[in-house]
């Protein structure tokens, strides 16, 4: 393993991000702006010392497991003879390599984990970035380009507080989750308590919400007005969803995917989505719901009763929800539901349907 004080083994100073070393036109080509090369050694608390060898080396790992880790984490081995590693990738690949020991995950859970950290810190990244450079732009009244250039200033004084509420927020996101499944299933024995082995394993209410005549809405909207459009669209409905009881899958253009622990649950949560809000009522949702099975995997969720969903939303009027019928019947015993059957309509993929509308009952109050 080569250290930073190897005779003969380039600096920092002399070796860019991503260069292969002071001579040559290729690094000279990948060789970074000096501020981009602070940035570098700033966020990642030091400077990249080590080539691809040396993690093999230091970690005993092999090149192969290394290189799928970069690979997974989308960040693939582009220049393996470079110094292009840091300290903190030599402690990570040790630590990932002794929870492969420990648990005995096969490739496909190693690609899974790995992956999973990849996908949400990229957009996390890109999301916490682009919040700062909108705040900048709306505080000073700069440009894009120069709220930009500004916001490389801010990015690593708030690296480190921001990695401490990464892992915080998923140590609360984890322990609820664990919650619930020891909920769940606390008293189930195997396949038998699941519903059985050929069966998605998870009764969910799942239902989409999305925006109607989004692309008419938003076609004449700047950059700055659509951001706008869309955050607060996709503010309001995540803090429908949570406060209603339902969780968050994700967003997916113009519309968001939630799932609830129980129907009354779920209905609940569609019901909010479709109200109009005296705030942000130029945003007409309309939303579908249906109580079936699925199978969560990846982050997401997966299944027949997940298309369902997506396809009686494409039916739904404005400001309305609809449920299929298995779903209206469960709701049925419920006195504070409004429960109309609509006309049949067939629906590309599934056949024809009759699709049923939920409301509020009326209490006369």
């Amino acid at each position: 393993m080569t250290s930073d004080t190897t005779t003969g083994n380039p600096t920092d100073d002399d070796v860019p991000a991503g260069g292969e070393g002071p001579a040559g036109s290729a690094a000279s080509e990948r060789r970074p702006t000096d501020t981009a090369a602070r940035l570098d050694r700033e966020i990642l608390g030091g400077p990249r010392r080590y080539t691809l060898p040396d993690l093999v080396e230091g970690t005993g790992l092999s090149r192969e497991f290394i290189e799928n880790y970069w690979r997974w984490l989308g960040l693939p081995v582009t220049h393996p003879t470079d110094a292009w590693f840091t300290d903190a990738d030599m402690r990570a690949l040790r630590e990932v390599g002794e929870l492969v020991d420990a648990e005995g995950l096969d490739e496909q859970a190693q690609m899974t984990f790995i992956r999973s950290l990849g996908h949400t810190t990229d957009r996390l990244a890109l999301w916490h970035v682009e919040a700062l450079v909108e705040l900048i732009q709306r505080r000073r009244g700069l440009d894009d380009v120069s709220a930009r250039l500004t916001a490389l200033d801010r990015v690593p004084e708030l690296a480190d507080k921001m990695a401490r509420q990464l892992e915080h927020a998923w140590r609360l996101q984890l322990a609820a989750l664990t919650g619930r499944l020891a909920t769940e299933f606390g008293g189930a024995h195997g396949a038998a308590a699941a519903g059985g082995v050929d069966e998605l394993p998870l009764r969910r209410a799942v239902g989409f919400a999305d925006i109607v005549s989004f692309t008419k809405r938003t076609a004449g909207l700047g950059s700055q007005e659509l951001a706008e459009f869309v955050q607060l669209f996709e503010s309001r409905a995540r803090d429908v969803i949570t406060e209603a009881g339902g969780r968050v899958v994700k967003t997916i253009g113009d519309a968001v995917l939630f799932v609830a622990d129980d129907v009354t649950t779920g209905a609940e949560v569609a019901l909010g989505l479709a109200a109009p809000h005296a705030a942000d009522d130029q945003i007409p949702v309309r939303v579908g719901l249906v109580w079936g099975r699925v199978l969560s995997r990846f982050g997401d969720v997966f299944g027949p009763d997940v298309n369902l969903a997506s396809r009686i939303t494409e039916l739904a009027e404005p400001t309305s929800v609809l449920v299929d019928p298995p779903t209206a019947k469960l709701l049925s015993s419920s006195a504070r539901y409004a429960l109309t059957a609509q006309e049949p309509q067939e629906v590309q993929g599934i056949g024809e349907i009759t699709p049923v509308r939920l409301q509020r009952a009326y209490t006369g109050a």
